[in-house]
This record gives C-alpha cells, structure tokens and sequence, in this order.
C-alpha cells in the first residue's frame, strides 16, 4: 500500500472513531428509581412517567440529546453511575455533602421539605406523640437520615422502597411514616392513601435535607454544566412552569 493510501485509510479510519464519539455524546442514559411517584415511576405499559421525568425530557430537549431512563434500585444508584451504568441520576435525590463527597451536583431542579403521615383514625396529634412510636422510611434516603436525628425516640423501620412502608401503614404493621411532603401529600390524596393523612410538615435540616434535589453525574463530569444551563433555561422559557404546574399546584422550585 503507498503512503498516500495509508494517510488516506487512517483518515477515514480517525472520521469515523470521530463520528461514533459524537454519536455517543448525542445519546444518554438517564437512571432513576421509579417507585416514587409523582416523581417517579413506571405505568403498565412500562413507560417512565412524573415531573422527574418530564423534567428529564425537556433538558435534554434543550441540550438536543437523545435520552433514555433506566431502573435501577434506589441504594446501589450512586454505585451504578460510577460503574457507568448510566450517565446521569433524575431520581429525586437531595444534595447532601455524603453524597457530594461521592458525585457531582447540579444545581437543584426542585426543593420540598419533609413530612410525617399517620393513619386517619390516630390519636398522634403532634410530633411529640411520636415518642415510643414506629416510624416507617426508605432507606438509605434523607428522610430516614432526619428520623435517626430528630426522632430519635421512635422506632424506625427501614424499607427498601417507599411502596412498602406505605402498605405497612396501610395495614397497621407501622404508626407512622416520613417522606417528600409532596409525595405524602399525593398519595394521601389517592384511592391507595385513603387510609391516611399528612400529620405535620417538618422543618428542614440543611445538612441532612441538602439544599434542594438535584441531578448526580460522575465526577469531573462536563455534563453537570450542560445540564445546569439546561435548567436555566427551562426555567427561564416556562417550561419548567408548565411541567410543574401539571402536577402541583404551589412553587415546587422552593427560594
């Protein structure tokens, strides 16, 4: 082969890696925890719905990438996007300094406080009934972390998912559970939280509760400035206020 030939093939050869690189960086998998609605969560006919995922759709919408989410259990999520997994995690998660010592942040995309629901019939009228209780949350979230400190003379019951601490009250199994406000507050609302009613919103703590939620991607990664100017401008658009305004009905972003 001449040299003009092999210049030539190792162009072509440099092109097309080029050209695969920039097809990557135009796709990107998004992964989440989809049990946490009205965040998160998946319909029957396995289509990934709720405003993390709505939010999800408009910023890559707005930085032209193609998307796709994947699920993935919420206490191996961080483990997962450090093994590439997947690029990015929308999955409701409070910024925290743990998990910043592990992840990089963007800037938040929503900020709701905590909150305590009790069956309707109990005769927990206040936090300070809480005492001696058993206190239903997920694991390995911010939530139980908040329990473990501010209500500390309550039993805590940890689960893996928000589904099962919910049917534990439901049945009797627990007194009471902490979770998102939000997230109470929808599924107290429906046919499967009738059982239930929002006791009393809790103060955040900075330091447990973070500073609002936001998207977790590795470490040095580009793609957390991408996806803050991306939060920008839907916010800036309306988009945001459009998507938010589909599921509640007060300022979800917070100060």
């Amino acid at each position: 082969m001449t040299i003009a030939r092999i210049l030539a093939a190792a162009s072509v050869a440099a092109l097309s890696l080029f050209a695969g690189a920039a097809s990557a960086a135009d796709k990107l998998v998004i992964g989440t925890d989809s049990t946490y609605p009205p965040f998160e969560y998946v319909d029957a006919s396995g289509q990934f719905l709720g405003f993390d995922m709505d939010i999800g759709r408009a910023l890559c919408a707005e930085m032209k990438v193609e998307c796709t989410f994947v699920s993935n259990d919420w206490d191996g999520i961080i483990p997962a996007l450090q093994a590439k997994k997947f690029d990015m995690i929308l999955s409701s998660m409070s910024i925290t300094p743990e998990r910043s010592a592990l992840v990089d942040f963007t800037n938040k995309y929503y900020n709701t406080p905590p909150a305590i629901a009790v069956p309707k019939d109990s005769k927990i009228t206040d936090v300070a009934g809480l005492k001696g209780k058993t206190i239903g949350a997920q694991s390995s979230t911010t939530h139980a972390n908040y329990a473990e400190k501010h209500l500390a003379d309550t039993e805590l019951k940890l689960y893996p998912t928000a589904d099962e601490y919910k049917l534990d009250i439901s049945n009797g199994r627990v007194d009471a559970v902490i979770d998102d406000i939000v997230v109470l507050s929808q599924w107290v609302k429906s046919d499967a939280g009738a059982c239930c009613k929002i006791l009393t919103p809790l103060k955040s703590d900075p330091e447990i509760n973070g500073v609002g939620a936001g998207i977790a991607v590795r470490k040095g990664d580009p793609l957390k400035e991408k996806l803050n100017t991306a939060i920008a401008a839907i916010r800036a658009n309306g988009t945001y206020k459009k998507i938010q305004d589909k599921y509640f009905d007060f300022n979800v972003y917070g100060d």
